[in-house]
């Protein structure tokens, strides 16, 4: 008969716990009638918007894009290359001289949404040539007082160069490069 209570013990506790829990407060229960009010709270995010566009942090090399296909391609020298801080695929900012940036290639990767942002801001729809180069992208090109921006979204890869030549079709041809270089 121990044996039986010490078997039957543990089994009765927890059935005693669990009709302990189950048992309410019927004084403090609303009453048929007795309108209750309840608070409906609401979370939205708001989109923060494209990240800021990056800056370069330390010289080196461009992991994506030769310095000697930028010369032909932009038509100058490259005497510096510099790096930003971005991961997996830094920009790249090539050098005519030491102060003044000749060409510079973003790579953007993430979720569409923010990739289109991006190439909105650099290449706002209402102001700019639409652009569908390479095949499957989708973006714009325009020409500015400094030189000429090309760039491009397609799914969550964004593509920005800008150059301190007049002529998009040099831009064009480097988003071209970068897109093959890199299997986007």
């Amino acid at each position: 008969m121990n044996r039986v209570l010490l078997t039957a013990l543990p089994s009765l506790l927890v059935l005693g716990a669990l009709a302990a829990c189950g048992t309410a407060d019927t004084s403090s229960a609303p009453t048929a009638g007795t309108p209750t009010s309840a608070v409906a709270t609401t979370t939205t995010t708001t989109p923060a918007g494209p990240p800021p566009a990056p800056e370069p942090t330390t010289d080196g090399q461009c992991p994506y894009l030769a310095s000697s296909f930028v010369q032909e391609a932009n038509g100058q020298l490259v005497r510096k290359v510099r790096l930003s801080a971005d991961q997996p695929s830094p920009a790249c900012f090539f050098y005519a001289n030491a102060n003044d940036v000749q060409l510079s290639v973003w790579v953007f990767q993430g979720d569409p949404t923010t990739a289109k942002a991006v190439v909105d801001r650099a290449v706002p729809v209402a102001t700019s040539s639409p652009a569908t180069a390479p095949a499957g992208w989708n973006g714009g090109s325009l020409t500015t007082e400094t030189g000429a921006v090309y760039a491009v979204a397609k799914d969550g890869n964004a593509v920005i160069v800008t150059s301190n030549q007049k002529q998009t079709i040099k831009a064009r041809r480097v988003v071209e490069t970068v897109v093959g270089n890199l299997g986007l």
